[in-house]
C-alpha cells in the first residue's frame, strides 16, 4: 500500500494463509523507541543481524523498514501514532518495538493499548525463564519457568471511563440509578446527599458536586475463548505440562468468574482429549497426571502471588484477563532479574509485534548504559515466531555464554560479585562474539 511519510525498504512481504509464509528477505516493520530506545535498537539490530548472518550464511537477511511512533513520531510528523505505522504492521504481518513514551494529559491513554486494539493483538506473551548468573531475590530461580498469556483487548484496559464530575458520568449515575438501584446503593459516594455527608463528618467545606469516576469491565466469552485456545495449543506443542486459569472470580463473578468458566468449557469442548482437569486429576487419576495430559486448573489471583514465589515450578503455562496479567507478568518478571530481562509479544490472527517489557528511562537516554535483553529477547521471540529457529537460539547461546562470563551491564553488574560493567554496545558485542 502507498504510505504518506515513510517509504518501505527493497524486500519481501511475509505473508499470510493458514500459517507464515516467510520469505528469506522479508521486510520487517521497527521502531526504535524513546529515551533510551535508540541505544537499545542500535545494540539489538547488531545483534540481530549478526545471528542471521552466523546461522545461515547470507542466504537470509531481514529488510528493516523503520516506523515511527511516541515521542520520535510526534516531533517528526506532528502525531503520537501515525495511521503509516500501524499499516506497516498489518501489511507485513510482523514487527519489534522498543519502549514508548506515554503522552501525559489528553490523547492517546497509551501507545501500547492503541496499537493492540487497533490490531486486534488478543494475547500478550510474555516468558518467564530465568539465566544462569542473573542477580534473583529468589534463592531457586531456576524453577521459575513460566508463558504468561495475558487477555489484550478487554478488561478495564478496554479504556471506557468517565471522569467523575462530568455530564457523561452523571448519565451513567443516572442510569444506574434509574435501572439498576440496587447496583446503584453500592456506589458509596454516588448522591449529593451521601457526597454531603462525608464531607461534613471529615469537617471540611462541603462540596455541591457528585465526584466518582466510572469505569466498565468488559469480558466476553468471544475474547476468553481465543486467549485460552492459544495457551492450550501453546501447551501442547511445546509440551508443557499444566495451564492455569488466573482470576479474581471470587469476587468479580460474571467477569473473572465468567472468564474462568468459559476456559473450563473451552478446554473441556475443543481439548477433550489432550487435557485433565484439577477436579479430574484427583476424582479420577489418584492426584497423577497421566502421561501425554496436560492439567488445567485455576487459582485465585492474589493466591497466585503467593504460588509463584513459594511454588514456582508447579507453574508453566498461565492465561489470564488484562489487569491481572498486567501485574503478574512484571512480578514474575522480578523474579528472574527484572524487566530488563523480560521479553514480550503482542500477538493476534494477524500480526504480531514483538517489544520491550519496560519504559523509556529518559534519564539514561544516549548514555550507552541500558541494558538491551528485554528488545534482544523478544527478538529471539520474533525468530521463533517467523520460523528462524537457529538465529534464535544463536543469540540465546550467547546471551547465557555473556553472563556466565559477568560482562553485564550496570544493572546486573551492581548485583553480581565480580562482574565487569560494560556499554549497552559492548555487551551487544559480547553476546555476537559468544554466538
Amino acid at each position: 500500500m502507498p504510505y504518506k511519510d515513510v517509504a518501505p525498504p527493497a524486500g519481501e512481504k511475509i505473508t499470510r494463509t493458514d500459517k507464515l509464509n516467510v520469505p528469506d528477505q522479508p521486510v520487517i516493520p521497527f521502531i526504535r523507541g524513546d529515551g533510551t530506545g535508540p541505544d537499545i535498537w542500535a545494540a539489538s539490530s547488531r545483534v540481530f543481524d549478526a545471528a542471521v548472518e552466523k546461522a545461515y550464511g547470507g542466504r537470509k537477511k531481514i529488510a528493516w523498514f523503520e516506523v515511527y511512533a511516541g515521542q520520535a513520531a510526534k516531533d517528526k510528523f506532528g502525531e503520537w501514532l501515525p495511521e503509516d505505522t500501524v499499516e506497516a504492521f498489518r501489511e507485513y504481518h510482523v514487527g519489534i518495538k522498543g519502549p514508548l513514551t506515554t503522552p501525559v494529559g489528553g490523547g492517546i491513554r497509551s501507545l501500547n493499548v492503541a496499537l493492540r486494539q487497533l490490531l486486534d493483538l488478543f494475547v500478550c506473551l510474555r516468558p518467564i525463564q530465568y539465566f544462569n548468573g542473573v542477580p534473583s531475590p529468589l534463592k531457586h530461580p531456576e524453577k521459575v519457568n513460566m508463558i504468561i498469556f495475558r487477555e489484550n483487548t478487554e478488561d478495564i484496559y478496554a479504556g471506557v471511563e468517565f471522569a467523575a464530575g462530568t455530564p457523561d458520568a452523571e448519565k451513567i449515575l443516572d442510569f444506574l440509578k434509574k435501572e439498576f438501584p440496587q447496583q446503584f446503593e453500592k456506589i458509596r459516594f454516588g448522591t449529593k446527599q451521601k457526597a454531603a455527608e462525608f464531607w461534613k463528618k471529615v469537617g471540611a467545606p462541603e462540596k455541591d458536586d457528585v465526584c466518582v469516576g466510572i469505569g466498565i469491565k468488559p469480558v466476553s466469552r468471544s475474547g476468553t475463548v481465543r486467549l485460552v485456545h492459544s495457551a492450550i495449543s501453546y501447551a501442547i506443542a511445546n509440551g508443557r505440562k499444566s495451564v492455569t486459569l488466573v482470576h479474581k472470580g471470587n469476587i468479580m463473578k460474571f467477569t473473572e468468574g465468567a472468564f474462568r468458566d468459559w476456559g473450563y468449557q473451552l478446554a473441556r469442548e475443543e481439548f477433550r482429549d489432550r487435557i485433565v482437569t484439577e477436579e479430574e486429576l484427583n476424582k479420577d487419576h489418584g492426584g497423577k497426571l497421566p502421561e501425554g495430559k496436560i492439567l488445567v486448573n485455576d487459582r485465585i489471583a492474589d493466591a497466585m502471588f503467593q504460588q509463584v514465589l513459594l511454588r514456582p515450578d508447579e507453574y508453566s503455562v498461565i492465561a489470564t484477563p488484562n489487569l491481572n496479567g498486567d501485574y503478574l507478568s512484571d512480578a514474575c518478571a522480578a523474579q528472574v532479574g527484572g524487566l530488563g530481562m523480560a521479553p514480550g509479544a503482542n500477538i493476534g490472527d494477524n500480526a504480531a509485534v514483538f517489544e520491550a517489557t519496560h519504559g523509556t528511562a529518559p534519564k539514561y537516554a544516549d548514555l550507552d548504559v541500558i541494558n538491551p535483553s528485554s528488545v534482544i529477547l523478544s527478538g529471539v521471540m520474533m525468530f521463533e515466531h517467523i520460523g528462524w529457529q537457529e538465529a534464535g537460539d544463536l543469540i540465546t547461546n550467547g546471551i547465557v555464554k555473556t553472563i556466565a562470563q559477568k560482562r553485564v551491564t550496570y544493572d546486573l553488574e551492581r548485583q553480581m560479585r565480580g562482574a565487569t560493567k560494560v556499554k549497552t554496545s559492548e555487551f551487544a558485542s559480547a553476546i555476537i562474539e559468544n554466538m
